[in-house]
């Protein structure tokens, strides 16, 4: 009887490798998916960022965010551009928004904020960032069916 030679035993190796890739980013969302939790997990560090910056400077902090165009500018100049594939909504207090098209979450000395809520959404897959007004506490994770 023969066995199995090197070639063979790497190539059933690699497409089992391949198929578990698949499965994984079917259940996933794919690379859309990925995408979507990269992008939700820097901006919600990039506000939390914001919110040290005001305590520790003792300075009020903003982070803008343009929907439409998909590009945030935070606290030190820090800027970044949101994937194309992704659907932005803000939700947040109107009187800060110096342009109609563009949020604003301000943060205070003492780490409270304005707050808001920013929605990526990349399908029917979603990822939502709450900023609480009185703590300025930021919490960001995906929103499963049924959600509120």
């Amino acid at each position: 009887m023969r066995g199995m030679s090197l070639l063979e035993m790497v190539l059933v190796l690699a497409l089992v490798a391949a198929l578990a890739m698949m499965a994984s980013m079917a259940m996933n969302g794919g690379m859309d998916g990925l995408r979507l939790r990269s992008a939700g997990k820097a901006l919600a560090a990039e506000l939390r960022y914001t919110r040290t910056r005001a305590i520790s400077t003792g300075t009020v902090q903003q982070l803008q965010i343009n929907p439409g165009s998909r590009r945030w500018q935070g606290a030190d100049g820090h800027q970044g551009e949101l994937p194309q594939a992704l659907t932005v909504r803000f939700t947040g207090a109107g009187q800060l928004q110096t342009r109609k098209e563009e949020g604003v979450i301000r943060f205070f000395e003492d780490g409270a904020s304005s707050g808001g809520r920013i929605e990526l959404r990349a399908g029917k897959a979603v990822w939502r960032i709450d900023v609480a007004w009185i703590t300025g506490e930021v919490k960001a994770g995906p929103l499963h069916e049924g959600a509120g």
